[in-house]
């Protein structure tokens, strides 16, 4: 069993406060451990990307897009599983095609049901073991 130190870290990426608040309370009252940020740059500079097990990324971001952090980190060869979020409308699912195609585990449309969530994200937990 896996003590809290050694538990992956998901991270939340999300401009809106009050989900990016709510997302971080799921996770932590489903016995997760989880930090947030509001921007990828944020996120990038906090270098959080040591023990993360996760990363749940809203797709429209101020800066850089949830889709070009997705981008930058296949880059610089660093894979950690992604769950995409997003509000915005994406009728063609060009949008999620991409993000899916670019490794994405899920892409999931807000609002979402806190089910969905943590299950995207015990998935993407499991590809890591």
């Amino acid at each position: 069993m896996r003590t809290a130190r050694e538990q992956p870290t998901i991270v939340v990426v999300d401009d809106q406060a009050a989900l990016r608040e709510a997302t971080e309370n799921l996770l932590k009252s489903a016995g997760l451990k989880a930090v947030s940020f509001a921007s990828a740059e944020d996120f990038l500079q906090a270098a959080a990307l040591d023990g993360a097990g996760c990363l749940i990324l809203d797709v429209r971001l101020p800066g850089m897009s949830g889709l070009e952090l997705q981008q930058h980190l296949a880059a610089n060869g660093i894979h950690v599983p992604i769950v995409f979020i997003t509000a915005q409308e994406d009728s063609d699912g060009e949008m999620r095609a991409r993000a899916l195609r670019s490794g994405a585990l899920a892409f999931l449309r807000k609002p979402f049901s806190d089910e969905d969530l943590l299950n995207a994200v015990r998935s993407a937990l499991e590809t890591r073991k």
